[in-house]
């Protein structure tokens, strides 16, 4: 039996891999901003704990932790999965606006983890589970702020697993596609307070008007989803990215096949900027 600790349990990915580790005989710790809003299943198991937490608050990241701790003895996952989107053209988007977005997605992980790891360092093992997107690996028109925080998730996820790997801790980023959650539900979704006709028709926009006839049509099925994150992070080593969903399988593919377009175009004279008297 394991215990989980996930953010941004009250639905959507988070919701479902809480159950997932349920069914797999596992206590979870649910971390919400009103535990009072965790599904009714949730908050009757007597292997849950519900536990409030807004990841932009440290001194509630302190205290949730040491609840779930206090309560289950240890945390032996963590999930990093509180987060939200940012729609629209990077000129559009405000300092206020851009900030609140990595005060959630960047920081939020940063502080959570911080908290955990002692706990995980004490007991000498332990796996930290990032919730990253498709957009962190492959900048799109329209969510270039949101890249740009998934981006910093995954970096972060990368260098964590070799930085925690002595203490026996491992780190993994996933990064799904589309799935039918509510994540492009006004709730966990924004859009600049001011649209620049400009842009209109343009890439950027055209995500902007996606998001709002894709809601709830997505391709990708977090139950599922969540029982591969959980299978996953229930083996012996993680991977250090899990790509979750055929969607972000093929953007994936489609990145790989760029990079390697522009290192074989560049790659002779990229090399002989070395200093003349280096190895």
């Amino acid at each position: 039996m394991s215990t989980w600790f996930i953010t941004g349990a009250s639905r959507g990915l988070g919701l479902e891999i809480a159950r997932a580790a349920l069914r797999g005989g596992d206590t979870v710790a649910a971390a919400a901003r009103d535990p009072q809003k965790l599904p009714d299943d949730l908050r009757r198991s007597d292997r849950v704990l519900g536990v409030a937490l807004d990841v932009t608050q440290t001194s509630q990241i302190t205290a949730a932790v040491e609840t779930a701790v206090r309560h289950f003895g240890g945390i032996d996952v963590l999930v990093n999965n509180a987060g939200r989107g940012l729609l629209g053209a990077l000129e559009e988007i405000s300092d206020d606006e851009a900030r609140s977005l990595f005060d959630l997605n960047v920081f939020g992980l940063i502080n959570m983890t911080r908290a955990v790891l002692p706990v995980m360092r004490a007991a000498g093992a332990g796996k930290l589970v990032h919730i990253g997107s498709r957009s962190g690996f492959e900048g799109e028109p329209g969510v270039s702020l949101y890249s740009a925080s998934k981006f910093a998730v995954a970096g972060i996820g990368e260098a964590l697993s070799l930085e925690l790997e002595p203490f026996g801790i491992q780190s993994m980023v996933v990064e799904p596609g589309v799935f039918r959650t509510d994540f492009l539900d006004t709730s966990s979704l924004s859009t600049p307070a001011q649209r620049m006709p400009v842009y209109d028709g343009t890439p950027a926009h055209v995500t902007l008007d996606w998001s709002d006839t894709a809601n709830h049509t997505q391709m990708g099925d977090p139950v599922k989803g969540a029982a591969l994150i959980y299978e996953v992070t229930c083996g012996d080593k993680l991977p250090g990215h899990l790509a979750l969903g055929r969607d972000a399988i093929e953007r994936q593919l489609v990145k790989i096949a760029s990079i390697q377009d522009d290192l074989a175009a560049w790659k002779d004279k990229s090399s002989a900027t070395a200093c003349d008297d280096a190895a």
